[in-house]
């Protein structure tokens, strides 16, 4: 299987190449992506659409450095209703994204791209649907507390793999989506490259 560049600091997406023999080396885009989101927003762009938009960026940023490496970048977003929702970048933000979320319905969209050469020429998007039981305030904060700050940051606000199980009633899709990296996809196109 070719060895490619993961173009993301996320240890998430890391493990889980590594958990399935897929060899890569990371090299972080390091692409600021909110005043991206925010313009796309602006242009009325979909959550599927900002998620496939900054994955394909940050591995064509990455693989215009690298010549013939294939660079794999991706996203994952929220999609509550149409409204997009980030990373927390705050323990006072993650809960406010919970309150939103408590015992709704929301979709979980994760894009991936491979670049070569600074062009797209592979990408992918799934999406898993969501449902958080409801809970209080308090509920909520405790369950904020047993989270470090480094998975809170680098997961969004659940980690599915983790203590977020609990947060929801109802989990439909691929764990792998939910974790930030739809593998089975990327796998498949990777075996057609040999």
């Amino acid at each position: 299987m070719h060895n490619i560049i993961l173009a993301s600091k996320s240890k998430v997406r890391k493990e889980i190449l590594d958990n399935h023999n897929v060899p890569c080396n990371v090299e972080a885009s390091n692409v600021d992506e909110e005043p991206i989101k925010e313009s796309l927003l602006k242009e009325g762009a979909t959550p599927e659409i900002i998620s496939k938009n900054l994955a394909e960026l940050k591995a064509n940023k990455v693989s215009q450095k690298l010549n013939n490496s294939l660079v794999l970048g991706a996203d994952s977003v929220i999609d509550l209703c149409g409204e997009l929702i980030s990373k927390p970048e705050s323990r006072g933000e993650a809960l406010t994204i919970l309150k939103k979320l408590n015992g709704k319905k929301h979709s979980l969209i994760s894009s991936v791209c491979i670049s070569k050469n600074g062009s797209m020429i592979w990408n992918y998007t799934d999406k898993a649907y969501l449902k958080m039981k409801n809970f209080s305030e308090d509920e909520l904060v405790s369950y904020l507390s047993k989270i470090s700050s480094e998975v809170l940051y680098a997961y969004n606000v659940y980690q599915i793999e983790g203590e977020g199980r609990s947060l929801f009633s109802e989990i439909n899709g691929d764990e792998d989506t939910i974790m930030g990296l739809p593998i089975k996809k990327i796998k498949e196109y990777l075996e057609l490259q040999k």
